[in-house]
């Protein structure tokens, strides 16, 4: 496989987050190629929502499992628990 193919394959990351305890989403699952897939479909499964943005999984996917997402990334973490939020109460 090529430098390019590799660099574009799919990445996935699935992050957490508790309001109770008003600490920062962590991630939960991460991975590429396979991985990402089984991730992504796993949470449609579930039914939980997946947004596609590969910027984003790419910067998810350079933290550790279970660590909690730094300050540079909250901005962007609110604005997708805002969209789910705003999803969950059309549901």
């Amino acid at each position: 496989m090529n430098n390019d193919k590799k660099n574009k394959r799919k990445k996935a990351a699935a992050l957490s987050y508790d309001s109770e305890t008003g600490r920062a989403p962590r991630i939960i699952a991460k991975g590429s190629g396979f991985v990402a897939e089984k991730i992504v479909a796993k949470a449609k499964e579930h039914k939980i929502i997946v947004k596609e943005d590969p910027e984003l999984a790419e910067a998810f996917s350079r933290l550790d499992l279970y660590q909690e997402i730094p300050e540079e990334l909250y901005r962007v973490a609110a604005e997708l628990l805002a969209e789910v939020y705003k999803i969950n109460s059309f549901s």
